[in-house]
């Protein structure tokens, strides 16, 4: 008995493609109409401007690393990183920005537009200077109408981590619009700013580079700065401690200049000796101090400015002109598609 064995049917293309042709006229309305939509839509979303900044901090290593770090180095990998003595690591760096109080300290950066129009800080900006889609001002509309719970806006002003739900969107757009990242071989920070004015743009990327840099410093001379508060103190005390002695000493040894009796000697003695004490101590704190002080000097980092932020020229998106022909090719395709559906079918 022979088994008749089933041909796999096949997509002829030549009559896929008189298929398409014979229907042309069905394409003559679905591309004018993707056009037209795919205009409507791309033309309504403002046009924004990014910018980048790119920021070498000095690293405090606990080691060199040696032969092992340039064999780490040659993996793609930093022992530097690994081997600093800060307890924040410069990976942890981008992170800040999911920190509300980083984020809004950001808010009274003052910026300016190129036209000169828009002189607010950036939280003003965010709030009344963005264009919008227009189907974006009905729906502003309808929610103003809606009640607004705004009792969290007294304490926002003070805690960041207690914001009102209108400060937390703003607060969200800056995070939107600012990328802090960090390159693992390099130790190279970059920070990416988006906004839809060019010069805010720059402005916002030289003020973020800015803020992160006195973070840095602030976190590696903090112990530091709590020393030099520390001896200050100190040095303070054992100064007035010394001023005393000295006067007490000086006004003994005058009122009592002629006398030879050894009692009296014996008591000049004793205060000169308690003079000389604190003159002693007053003079290590001193020297502590000073120490402190030039320790505050050597913790701070020096920040070399690999990229410095420049004023845009032409807008980083939305990419107008691909997205048309890429709704345009969807077009076709899916058409075409809608065409053959059923010899395509019959294929698989």
């Amino acid at each position: 008995m022979e088994e008749t064995k089933k041909r796999p049917e096949v997509i002829d293309l030549r009559v896929v493609a008189q298929k398409i042709w014979k229907n042309r006229k069905l394409f003559y309305k679905t591309l004018p109409i993707a056009f037209v939509l795919s205009c409507v839509y791309i033309l309504s979303i403002p046009r924004y401007y990014t910018t980048d900044v790119k920021l070498a901090p000095e690293l405090e290593n606990s080691m060199g690393g040696g032969t092992l770090g340039s064999i780490a180095a040659s993996f793609g990998f930093d022992l530097s990183e690994m081997q600093t003595s800060d307890a924040i690591s410069p990976l942890l760096y981008p992170d800040l920005m999911e920190d509300n109080k980083f984020i809004v300290g950001l808010f009274d950066i003052r910026v300016k537009s190129i036209d000169g129009e828009i002189n607010a800080t950036y939280h003003d900006y965010l709030k009344k200077h963005q264009k919008k889609a227009w189907w974006k001002y009905p729906i502003d509309w309808l929610k103003s109408l809606m009640p607004q719970d705004d009792t969290k806006r007294k304490s926002s002003k003070t805690n960041p981590y207690y914001l009102s739900k209108e400060e937390d969107e703003i607060a969200g757009s800056v995070r939107n619009n600012v990328t802090i990242s960090i390159d693992k071989k390099t130790g190279v920070i970059t920070i990416n700013t988006k906004a839809q004015d060019a010069l805010v743009c720059k402005t916002l990327g030289d003020s973020i580079m800015t803020r992160l840099q006195d973070f840095i410093t602030d976190y590696r001379t903090n112990k530091a700065r709590i020393d030099v508060e520390y001896y200050k103190k100190l040095t303070a005390e054992t100064k007035q401690e010394y001023e005393k002695a000295r006067q007490r000493y000086g006004s003994y040894a005058d009122a009592n200049m002629d006398i030879v009796l050894e009692s009296y000697r014996s008591k000049r003695d004793d205060l000169e000796n308690d003079m000389q004490l604190k003159f002693n101590a007053y003079s290590t704190m001193n020297t502590q101090l000073q120490a402190a002080m030039a320790k505050v000097q050597e913790r701070t980092p020096a920040f070399t400015v690999v990229k410095g932020a420049a004023v845009p020229v032409k807008p980083a998106g939305p990419k107008r002109m691909l997205f048309v022909a890429g709704m345009l090719i969807l077009t076709f395709i899916g058409t075409a598609f809608y065409l053959v559906r059923k010899d395509l079918h019959f294929a698989f």
